[in-house]
């Protein structure tokens, strides 16, 4: 009987749980499609003179590198020692977004399954870091999940594709993995990585850019993707990231928007902070 009360016992705060983070991630996804706050006097940092601009310079640099640059690298890589092939073929795996999405998703999810805590402050620091893992999930999924549909649409051949270097090959909307060259999907998963760590934690850009950098080199180096493509993703990963940023700081979620346009970060919760909750959390 004892038993069979145990396993009762056991069902029940397995679904209460379950229900407790259903309803958390509910909530979660309320705040995130809510409508965004007033704007600030000065909505955007640029103007749009000046993003037209940057969107002009950045076509200009991937057509320069699909017509002049393309080519004599991947021809150039083929000369490449084998022992530094082999050193990139480990390194670009690890470009994959599922490094980073399985993780940060698995701990939003344990996270809005935890029991309730007993302090206000305590809720707060949870609400506090599951606002950052929520952003750092969205400006790595959203600019990944764009690049995945528009590079089958766009149809670019990857290189050696027919038997031959033709940078200029396109077939759109043929949906291959052969001719979904451009953008490269694991130049903007290291990109958006740079933009969302980089933005929580500033001191780490360095570490985080040398990855990127290497991601990227690494695509070129095994002839998966041209210069132009890397580049390409690049710049989708850092819009896409800062997008997503904005969007959250629209919603005052972890960030906000100042009178001068920019996205500025709210505090995060302390180290300390964190281990009062554990505490708290972890008391019988």
């Amino acid at each position: 009987m004892s038993v069979s009360n145990g396993i009762s016992r056991m069902e029940s705060e397995a679904v209460a749980t379950l229900r407790r983070c259903v309803a958390n991630v509910r909530t979660a996804l309320g705040l995130l499609t809510r409508a965004s706050g007033k704007a600030p006097v000065r909505a955007w940092p640029l103007s749009p003179r000046d993003l037209a601009i940057a969107a002009g310079m950045s076509v200009a640099a991937i057509l320069f590198l699909m017509v002049f640059v393309d080519a004599a690298v991947t021809r150039s890589v083929a000369h490449l020692p084998r022992w530094v092939v082999s050193v990139f073929d480990e390194i670009t795996e690890f470009g994959k977004s599922g490094w980073f999405l399985w993780p940060l998703g698995i701990l939003f999810l344990v996270l809005a399954a935890l029991p309730p805590v007993l302090t206000p402050f305590s809720q707060r620091v949870l609400a506090t870091i599951m606002v950052r893992v929520g952003f750092l999930f969205t400006a790595i999924a959203v600019p990944g999940l764009f690049v995945t549909i528009i590079k089958r649409m766009i149809g670019r051949a990857r290189p050696y594709v027919g038997g031959s270097l033709d940078p200029l090959l396109f077939d759109p909307f043929k949906w291959v993995p052969a001719y979904s060259g451009m953008p490269s999907g694991h130049a903007t998963t290291a990109f958006a990585v740079l933009v969302a760590f980089g933005t929580l934690w500033p001191r780490a850009r360095t570490i985080l850019l040398v990855y990127a950098l290497l991601i990227v080199v690494s695509r070129v180096v095994l002839v998966a993707h041209y210069p132009s493509d890397v580049l390409a993703g690049a710049l989708v990963g850092i819009i896409g990231a800062a997008l997503v940023r904005r969007y959250f700081a629209q919603r005052h979620l972890g960030f906000t928007i100042g009178q001068d346009g920019r996205v500025h970060q709210y505090p995060g919760p302390s180290l300390r902070r964190m281990k009062a909750v554990a505490r708290e959390l972890l008391a019988p």
